[in-house]
């Protein structure tokens, strides 16, 4: 698949974290790459990496074949409504990363241009995000290309748009939640006698190593719980106290109200 000159509107750490990721895999170099910011003085790293940095975005976005996207949700359809001249529909693809703005409001300003809607998460920096992916006037050969571009990135799933919120949640949301649960153990291993970087260690790769074994193995969680929890051991102690604590139903009340706050506002 022959390159193509990617333009990701929006510096931040998302779009940021999506020009690393495109760097480290491969798939794009860094002078097919332009990311736009206002103040550029933050992608130091990517200009000294070689990317072009820009705070013109109608320039970056007629210079691009792919346009990702990556504004915050408040301000992304006054931004784009301003910018909609500077998109050719006929041979571009328009990536939209932002939570909340769905196909019809970018096909409003942008009409006829090939739109997919993408949610990584900030594990795209290092290739390690799950993308949901849903799109509208795409051909075959488009969403084969975001397909695989976000494939470099992680893994890819494609979804109905109407989960598109759910999977925000799921997916990028979940990043924070996975990460707090890790701080968690690592405070809870301080008090039973680790240094706080063994601590570390020890609680980020337990949870790498128990998502590689869904993953890997195609398991179910409560597979691997089972061959953990002995009779009278002390890790079904330790479940069971945090079931009364309100460990799970805690995580999936947190999860409800994630997807209610971009529902409803």
């Amino acid at each position: 698949m022959s390159a193509r000159k990617i333009a990701i509107i929006g510096g931040g750490n998302l779009g940021s974290a999506i020009a690393q990721g495109l760097l480290k895999s491969g798939f794009s170099q860094p002078s097919d790459i332009t990311v736009t910011k206002r103040n550029i003085s933050t992608l130091t790293t990517l200009k000294e990496a070689g990317v072009q940095v820009e705070t013109d975005n109608a320039k970056a976005i007629s210079q691009a074949d792919v346009i990702v996207v990556a504004l915050k949700p408040y301000n992304v359809r006054d931004v784009l409504q301003e910018l909609k001249g500077a998109f050719n529909p006929a041979r571009q693809v328009l990536i939209s990363v932002v939570t909340g703005v769905s196909i019809d409001d970018l096909e409003h300003i942008v009409p006829g241009i090939a739109i997919v809607r993408a949610m990584p998460n900030t594990a795209i920096a290092i290739q390690e995000s799950v993308t949901c992916v849903c799109h509208r006037n795409a051909t075959e050969e488009q969403v084969g290309y975001v397909k695989t571009m976000f494939d470099q990135l992680g893994a890819t799933v494609s979804i109905d748009e109407k989960l598109m919120d759910a999977a925000t949640v799921l997916g990028a949301c979940g990043i924070a939640y996975a990460l707090r649960f890790i701080r968690a153990n690592i405070q809870g291993g301080i008090e039973i006698g680790f240094d706080v970087r063994t601590a570390s260690l020890i609680a980020a790769q337990t949870v790498k190593g128990a998502a590689e074994l869904l993953i890997r193995e195609n398991r179910h969680p409560e597979e691997e719980i089972d061959k953990v929890t002995t009779p009278k051991g002390c890790t079904i102690a330790g479940l069971n106290e945090m079931e009364h604590q309100g460990f799970s139903s805690s995580l999936i009340k947190g999860i409800t109200v994630s997807y209610n706050k971009i529902v409803k506002g």
